[in-house]
Formats: C-alpha cells, structure tokens, sequence
C-alpha cells in the first residue's frame, strides 16, 4: 500500500473504535467530554507513533519467539514517558484521565498495530500507520465525547451550546449514555459507508459500460 491508502486505512476503513470495536475501555470510560477524549487520543497516539517507530526499527533483532514481551515492554516505556510528562505539566488532566493512561500498555490497538505492521514494514510506514490510527482513534473519542458533552450537559469543549437553561441530561453523562451514542454513532458510520460503497459501485458500472460501449459500436 501506498502512504494515502495506509492513512484511510487505519483512520477510517481499518478504526480502531468504528471497524475493530478495540480499546473500548478509554473509549467509554473517559469520554464524558470532547476535551477529555481528545487528551487521551492524543496520548495514545504519542505511545502509538514511538513504539512502531522503534517496533519498525529493531524489527530485525528481535527474535520471533520474544517479540510479544519486546513490544509490551517498548510500548509500557513510551506510556511511562508520556504519563510522566502528562503529570509533570498537565497535572490536571493527568487525574482526570487517572487509570486510564497507565492502562495505555494494554491497549490491543496498539499491540496489534506493533506486530501487524510496524513489525513487517518500513520505518515510514509504520510512522504513517502510527499516525493514522492514532488519528482515527482521537477522532472516535473526540466524536463521542463531544457528543456526550452537549447532549449531556448543554457544552462542547466547556462552551455554552444550548443556553444557561439546558437540563443536564445525566443518562449522556454515565456510562450508560456512552453505550447509547456509541450505538446511534456506529449506526451513522454504517450508513455512510454504505453510502460510499454504493457510489464505489455506481462508478465501477458507469467505467464499465463507457468502456463497452465503443466495443459494441465497432462489433456493428
């Protein structure tokens, strides 16, 4: 694959959340804003691109049958890093997100991006597969949790949406509510991909008969 594709492959056609169902536990545990759901994405996506990065590089050194406990142990470093820097100087996002960026080292995305790809593929690569699931992943928190944020509280990144007299609707705010976006929104990727394979098609079949038709022509 070229770089373009391994993007719309890991941001949209490959999501972690909307394709794969992984890393459900930030996904719904700190997603109660559109904020807090961007920190952690960005966080994951700072340990994401420094482990395939270092995963693509020592590849070769690495033997086949330690590679799971090499990558878990280069991917927990990068978590150390990230969570040390988060506390020293974003300290209150750091409690915020509290359990959460430790719990970073176990995220199957990550692991599984480590000895999906970086393991077999170029150092560019997999910084552009780093790169885009780390994106798509950010875009899927970010989504919910601005989506529970207004719906829950009025608010989208701590602004004022619908007005002081907004009800705060605790059901968005609980993990229950997660559950419920997450559904209404896996129903709206569904149809627009839907929606995209339905014109994928309508093009293939137009290519086709455009270039029939001259064939027929020249038949008479």
């Amino acid at each position: 694959m070229n770089k373009s594709e391994i993007f719309a492959d890991g941001f949209w056609h490959n999501n972690t959340i909307f394709a794969q169902l992984l890393g459900m536990c930030p996904l719904l545990g700190v997603t109660t804003s559109a904020e807090n759901g961007f920190w952690m994405g960005a966080a994951t996506l700072l340990v994401l691109a420094g482990s395939n990065l270092v995963v693509s590089m020592v590849r070769g050194l690495i033997p086949k049958n330690v590679r799971i406990p090499a990558y878990i142990t280069i991917i927990a470093a990068f978590v150390t890093v990230v969570g040390m820097a988060m506390n020293a100087w974003m300290h209150e996002m750091y409690l915020i997100l509290g359990l959460f960026i430790p719990l970073i080292v176990v995220n199957c995305a990550i692991l599984g991006r480590a000895e999906a790809f970086a393991s077999k593929n170029s150092v560019s690569d997999a910084l552009m597969d780093a790169l885009a699931v780390g994106l798509g992943f950010t875009f899927a928190l970010v989504l919910l949790g601005g989506v529970r944020e207004l719906f829950g509280q009025g608010e989208l990144f701590g602004f004022n949406v619908f007005g002081e007299s907004y009800p705060d609707v605790l059901m968005f705010i609980l993990p229950p509510g997660a559950f419920i976006a997450l559904g209404f929104i896996l129903a709206a990727i569904n149809l627009i991909n839907r929606s995209f394979a339905r014109r994928a098609e309508a093009r293939v079949l137009a290519q086709s008969t455009a270039e029939a038709a001259p064939a027929t022509v020249e038949a008479q």
